[in-house]
């Protein structure tokens, strides 16, 4: 990342053209792996894995994807799942950072919280999908549980490091001009626990995603975790590969789409390249 100072003496950092070829390259091999993958999808379930109950080729799955587009199954049980996680993971972000800067800025509360939050974060939470229905019933609201309680620990463990994590060097320079503990939480501990953040929020993503599918199979009306399911109980083999495919899909959108907050939120750490 370059810097230059414009006429009228502002600073401004500027992405290098290698920066920006390093991610056309990263594209480019993504794409390519994603398409080696297919093809040898198509190729095992054509002429090697024949049996329909246990493979099919990656055309039959397409050709249940537009089938089930076509009814509109595929965008109820997208549009349900999506519900679920969007609201899960919100609350989770919010209340998981909250509780990550506390426990980092205070000793006093990460004493009494961390032991808990290492405790839950290590406890199987999917064996408590059966128990939060029971709570909830099986609308939404039992599934926002689920993704909230699987996506808030890491979010507050990460953001907890991060705070932890900061340059004291940065601190001292804070204190030296006077600024309060508040201050020196929000305008030098938070910006420098993003990254941390972020990685909490990716590491959130997938956990979120086997949340809803858990919090689907063992009760819901609609949603992919349903139709994975109903697929497997009526050896609906196609069908059911459309429901994996199309959460694989969300958790690489959602990913991508936290990755590019971070570069636009914090850019400015740079990062390396080789």
């Amino acid at each position: 990342m370059s810097i230059t100072t414009t006429e009228n003496g502002t600073v401004q950092a500027q992405r290098p053209a290698s920066g920006r070829r390093t991610n056309y390259r990263a594209l480019r091999r993504g794409l390519t792996s994603f398409i080696i993958l297919l093809v040898g999808w198509e190729l095992i379930g054509r002429f090697v894995l024949t049996n329909q109950v246990f493979a099919v080729p990656f055309s039959a799955v397409v050709q249940s994807a537009i089938e089930m587009w076509g009814r509109g199954e595929l965008q109820t049980n997208i549009a349900a799942s999506l519900t679920a996680v969007a609201y899960g993971m919100v609350l989770a972000m919010i209340i998981g950072i909250l509780i990550g800067v506390a426990m980092g800025a205070s000793t006093a509360f990460r004493e009494y919280v961390e032991p808990l939050l290492t405790a839950f974060y290590a406890t199987p939470l999917v064996a408590m999908a059966p128990i939060l229905i029971l709570w909830f019933g099986i609308g939404i609201a039992s599934k926002i549980a689920v993704v909230f309680l699987m996506a808030i620990f890491p979010i507050a463990i990460n953001t907890s490091a991060g705070i932890r994590n900061t340059d004291r060097e940065y601190l001292e320079v804070a204190y030296a001009f006077r600024a309060s503990r508040l201050q020196a939480v929000w305008k030098v501990m938070i910006p420098a626990a993003i990254p941390f953040v972020v990685t909490g929020l990716r590491l959130a993503v997938g956990r979120a995603i086997v949340g809803v599918v858990v919090g689907e199979l063992f009760g819901a009306r609609a949603g992919l975790g349903f139709l994975i399911f109903t697929a497997g109980q009526t050896f609906d083999t196609p069908s059911l590969f459309v429901g994996v495919i199309t959460l694989a899909f969300i958790g690489m959108g959602l990913t991508l789409g936290i990755r590019a907050v971070e570069d636009r939120i914090s850019g400015w750490k740079g990062t390396v390249q080789e």
